[in-house]
C-alpha cells in the first residue's frame, strides 16, 4: 500500500478554484495557462510563515512568504556586493519559496523528512514549469534553473541569497520582538547568524544582536 506521504501531488493541492480552469488550458495554452499560474502563486500572499505562527503570535500579523520574498529582494538591490550578479540573486529569490505556494511553509518539526519535503518542492517546481512550458519556455526553464541553484547551493548567487534569507528572517524576530515586548521567545531564530558566510550580511545581523541585547538588558 502506498503511504500517506508519498501520495501528496501538486496537481492535489490546487484550490479547487483555480483547478477548475485548467482544463481549459488544452484549448487556450497561452493566457490560460498564464493565467492559472498567476493564480497559484498568488497563493503566497496569503499563506503565513509557520515559524512564527507556532511560536503563537498572532496569524493576523504574521507576515506572508510572499512579504519574506519581496523583502529579501529589496535587500539584495541595497546591499553593496562586487562579487555576485545582483540580478541574479533577485530571480533566486523570488523564485527560492515558490514551491511552497502549494507545497506550504513546512517547518522541520512538521513530521514531514527532509528528504520529503524537498521532492514536494522539486516535483511542484516541475509541474509549474511544465504548466507555463508552451507559454514561455524560457521563463519556464529559467525558474526551474534558479530554483536548483539555490536548493544545490551551486552558485556565489545562491549562497549569497541563503546568507540573505538567513538574515531578513533574524531582522524579522527582531523587529517581532521590538512590537510584543518579547513576549514571544524567537531567540531560537537568531542562531541562523552561525551559517551566514557574507561578511556584509554578517555585519549587518551583528548590528540586529547588538540591538536586541541592548533591549533585553533594558526590559529586565
Amino acid at each position: 500500500m502506498t503511504s500517506s506521504v508519498s501520495q501528496w501531488s501538486p496537481e492535489g493541492s490546487v484550490p479547487e478554484s483555480i483547478r477548475k480552469l485548467l482544463p481549459n488550458i488544452k484549448s487556450n495554452v497561452g493566457p490560460q495557462s498564464a493565467l492559472v499560474f498567476i493564480q497559484i502563486v498568488s497563493l503566497l500572499k496569503s499563506q503565513r510563515r509557520t515559524g512564527w505562527v507556532d511560536r503563537g503570535l498572532p496569524s493576523s500579523q504574521v507576515e506572508s512568504i510572499s512579504d519574506h520574498m519581496y523583502r529579501m529582494g529589496v535587500i539584495l538591490m541595497l546591499l553593496p556586493r562586487e562579487k555576485v550578479d545582483v540580478d541574479r540573486c533577485v530571480k533566486i529569490s523570488l523564485v527560492h519559496d515558490i514551491a511552497e505556494s502549494l507545497v506550504g511553509d513546512i517547518p522541520p518539526y512538521s513530521g514531514v523528512t527532509k528528504e520529503e519535503k524537498h521532492r514536494r518542492e522539486r516535483v511542484t517546481i516541475e509541474y509549474l514549469a511544465d504548466l507555463i512550458h508552451e507559454y514561455n519556455p524560457k521563463f519556464a526553464n529559467e525558474m526551474a534553473d534558479l530554483w536548483w541553484d539555490y536548493e544545490s547551493i551551486r552558485t556565489p548567487e545562491a549562497r549569497y541569497v541563503k546568507d540573505i534569507d538567513k538574515f531578513e528572517m533574524i531582522q524579522q524576530a527582531w523587529e517581532y520582538e521590538q512590537a510584543h515586548g518579547l513576549k514571544y521567545d524567537l531567540s531560537e531564530f537568531y542562531n541562523s547568524r552561525l551559517g551566514i558566510v557574507s561578511p556584509e550580511i554578517g555585519e549587518l545581523c551583528d548590528e540586529v544582536i547588538r540591538q536586541r541585547t541592548a533591549f533585553i538588558e533594558a526590559h529586565k
